[in-house]
């Protein structure tokens, strides 16, 4: 890093109700590194206004993936992204934080701000759709129900056992869930791989590398069919899909597409 190089620190407000005492460590290490610049917006429209109000620090968020995909796409959206890249320190709970561990940030707080010093930056792909939403990791179309949230069952009893084993003898076991299809028209590259009268069970979308993204269609019964692509377009009645951690819709049309090396990351030296 430069001896002239200023940080602008972003400190989401999720992070800083979660893990406070991550927070301050993060801030320790950048502030003995750096010359650097705390914000903490308690809103949106704060959040924005520091974004915009950056000048030439280096900007490093602290915070989730929520965090790191509103600071991309309010960067998208001011055409500005490629005007330098971006730091993260992640913190969070471990599910809120799957795209920037697959991103290669560093899940320790302390090695992830040494980064933000010493790292380097990998300019990386972005999917951006037709109005102008960015998708940093995985899309998936239909956007999938995220399996509820259950405490963890106590131990069980004999009598539990006895009375588990009469339910059986006299309730039948219930048939399968049907498995759900959804009607959806998939364009790659201007060529259809599934029309409206194949039902899928849904397609995913990540991007790869060299300005390609994988898509995944699958079919309920028959293996799925794979492809590269860069451009996408899905079609057919109302769908809902996920960008991330975001669910958007319904739509019913939508195009992505892959834009080469569009934003910058520092990500630790190999």
């Amino acid at each position: 890093m430069s001896a002239h190089d200023q940080l602008l620190v972003v400190i989401d407000p999720v992070a800083r109700r979660s893990d406070g005492e991550s927070v301050r460590i993060a801030k320790d290490v950048l502030c003995a590194g750096a010359e650097t610049k705390v914000c903490l917006p308690d809103s949106p429209e704060e959040f924005s206004r520091a974004l915009a109000r950056r000048g030439s620090r280096r900007l490093v968020v602290v915070g989730d993936d929520r965090a790191l995909l509103r600071t991309v796409t309010l960067l998208h959206r001011e055409r500005d992204l490629a005007g330098g890249a971006l730091s993260l320190v992640p913190i969070g709970a471990p599910d809120t934080l799957e795209v920037a561990y697959a991103l290669g940030v560093p899940r320790s707080t302390v090695a992830a701000a040494r980064a933000v010093l010493d790292g380097v930056v990998h300019r990386l792909d972005l999917l951006v759709d037709d109005s102008d939403g960015v998708v940093l990791g995985d899309l998936r179309i239909p956007a999938g129900r995220a399996a509820p949230s259950v405490p963890a069952p106590a131990a069980p009893t004999v009598w539990d056992t006895c009375r588990s084993l009469v339910r059986t003898l006299v309730h039948p076991a219930p048939a399968q869930t049907a498995i759900r299809v959804h009607r959806l028209r998939v364009e790659a590259d201007g060529v259809l791989l599934s029309d409206v009268n194949a039902p899928v069970e849904g397609v995913s979308v990540r991007s790869s590398l060299s300005g390609l993204a994988a898509v995944t269609i699958h079919p309920p019964s028959a293996p799925p069919i794979h492809t590269d692509a860069r451009t996408l377009t899905v079609s057919g009645p109302d769908f809902r899909y996920r960008a991330d951690t975001v669910v958007s819709g319904p739509v019913r049309r939508r195009t992505w597409t892959v834009r080469e090396g569009a934003w910058g990351l520092t990500l630790p030296r190999a």
